[in-house]
């Protein structure tokens, strides 16, 4: 299991017991961290919100009721992935994923449709 830098206070134990809909609310808060950051061209900032947001990813990929999403999981943390290494952010392909991620449940897709 990687080393928890931001989220210490969590265990694997612990996150198992969030139901699915607000392990993917609290990854998309920092997606939506992410965004704010690029707006203000702090790329610094954004990044940090990517490091928290893979911190999240790991959890949620060792989560046993995420293993028929496994596939997504990893995709997802592979375009996060691009986006930290890019020097120059691309907000949309970061709204992508935020979007994308929120219809990993029904209740958090619903949330976007509301916000839509």
């Amino acid at each position: 299991m990687h080393v928890l830098q931001y989220h210490k206070s969590l265990s694997i134990e612990k996150w198992s017991m969030y139901p699915k809909m607000q392990q993917v609310l609290m990854i998309s808060n920092e997606l939506n961290r992410a965004k704010n950051w690029i707006l203000k061209n702090q790329n610094l900032e954004a990044n940090l919100a990517y490091e928290r947001a893979f911190e999240l990813i790991y959890l949620t990929l060792a989560d046993n009721k995420w293993l028929n999403t496994s596939k997504e999981l990893f995709r997802l943390k592979e375009t996060l992935g691009e986006l930290y290494c890019q020097e120059t952010k691309d907000l949309k392909k970061n709204n992508l994923c935020l979007q994308l991620l929120l219809t990993f449940t029904t209740e958090s897709y619903n949330l976007l449709a509301n916000y839509n």
